[in-house]
């Protein structure tokens, strides 16, 4: 049987752009994820054209598949502080402009930050600098994604209620696609329970009724060092934390999920773990669907 999953990783583009894709092929991996720029940097230059053309001929020869962007980390669009919320806005946007211009489907964006404000107030924040950022932006490829959180502190977009709210006030405002991205790791902490049969069908039921499941076309896959609730964002291998292999096969292996862009955050802690996490993904979706 063909392998029909998409599933890839975080990977590096260091060297040239094309290596994201190179990279990814040469771990098994058939889609990817990467950093338009430097991920603590407010302002990124725009990769060269030639760069541009070299990724996208090796994702086509190595049908690496979709490509997934991840915004810096420093943005926080939900701010009201009179220094970082412009800062905000305009790194945004760059991450916009390098996402179209490389060619990815997907840009995932962290929801921000409430902090000094409501959480109604910071949804309205929220939107409001979506749309500001996004000013004559038109794309039918590109899809921007909000990722829910593990909820530490005054972080948005633990609940997913907060996600589809965000949604919903930018709605028909922008000129491009607005979906969401699920990170396994940060639904545990949230306090989530997800990791048993019955805890798998209430995941899926309450994705599809708040965010519906068709919005939702990448999931970030990554075991948790920390028990659910804790709020701790806190990545692990495959299969070494907290949600374990068993459950990592249900996802995978579920008839309303397994269509889904699968990209792995796994820690690098050593050669080889790139690889093995991919491969133990890879490995699950040969199993059965009991439980799904």
């Amino acid at each position: 049987m063909a392998f029909t999953h998409r599933i890839g990783a975080h990977t590096s583009t260091a060297g040239a752009l094309e290596n994201a894709a190179i990279f990814a092929h040469a771990a098994g991996a058939n889609t990817a994820q990467i950093f338009s720029g430097s991920p603590r940097t407010w302002r990124n230059p725009m990769p060269a054209a030639a760069a541009i053309t070299k990724l996208r001929e090796a994702r086509e020869r190595l049908d690496v598949n979709p490509l997934v962007i991840h915004a810096n980390y420093l943005i926080n669009l939900a701010s009201i502080d009179p220094a970082n919320r412009p800062k905000s806005i305009g790194a945004f946007r760059g991450e916009l402009e390098r996402a179209i211009a490389i060619g990815a489907e997907y840009l995932v964006l962290h929801p921000g930050s409430y902090k000094d404000q409501t959480v109604e107030t910071a949804l309205d924040r929220f939107a409001e600098g979506l749309v500001e950022a996004s000013q004559g932006i038109e794309s039918r490829k590109l899809t921007v994604l909000l990722e829910n959180t593990a909820g530490a502190g005054s972080a948005l977009g633990s609940r997913f209620e907060e996600l589809a709210a965000m949604r919903e006030r930018a709605a028909g405002k922008l000129g491009y696609g607005l979906g969401f991205c699920i990170d396994t790791c940060h639904t545990l902490a949230a306090g989530i329970g997800f990791t048993s049969p019955e805890g798998m069908k209430g995941l899926v039921s309450s994705l599809d009724a708040i965010l519906g499941l068709n919005n939702i076309p990448v999931i970030h896959m990554n075991d948790s060092k920390a028990a659910c609730g804790s709020h701790l964002d806190r990545h692990e291998h495959i299969g070494e934390g907290h949600i374990g292999l068993e459950t990592f096969g249900r996802i995978l292996n579920h008839p309303r999920l397994e269509s889904k862009c699968f990209i792995l955050e796994t820690p690098v802690d050593e050669d080889g773990d790139f690889e093995r996490n991919v491969a133990a993904l890879r490995n699950l979706c040969k199993k059965s669907r009991t439980g799904a």
